[in-house]
């Protein structure tokens, strides 16, 4: 459980600096257009933060970190939104210097299509420990 307090508070910290270099970035650079930094700061926040706060609650109510496929669950999660992340981060960057990259796209896709199957992994392990 202490895990899940640790990568809440994590996600907390990256959360709070992604909003901090959206803001000094764009000023820096004199940017005022869209960026994907923009929401990177709120993906953090809901996806990484909260979401493992609300799992931290939910581990001590229904142990659901003991379920044997936790730790799989877990780490496929990270991955997932770390990958969705990494290319938010560098488009947004991309796009404040005025350039672009391909693939971006599709890596951005595989972390959020991680991310959603995650999500359906973890609402299975979740129903498990309610049942009982």
């Amino acid at each position: 459980m202490k895990k899940l307090y640790y990568t809440s508070f994590f996600y907390a910290i990256l959360g709070l600096i992604s909003g901090i270099f959206y803001r000094e970035f764009t000023k820096i650079n004199d940017f005022t257009a869209y960026t994907a930094l923009k929401p990177l700061h709120t993906h953090i926040l809901v996806l990484g933060f909260l979401f493992f706060l609300l799992l931290t609650l939910l581990a001590k109510q229904f142990r659901v970190h003991e379920v044997r496929s936790f730790k799989g669950w877990y780490n496929v999660y990270n991955i997932g939104l770390m990958l969705s992340l990494a290319a938010m981060t560098v488009r947004g960057i991309l796009q404040v210097n005025g350039t672009d990259m391909k693939g971006l796209s599709h890596m951005a896709g595989l972390g959020h299509a991680v991310l959603g199957a995650s999500i359906i992994w973890f609402m299975i392990l979740l129903g498990k420990r309610v049942k009982e």
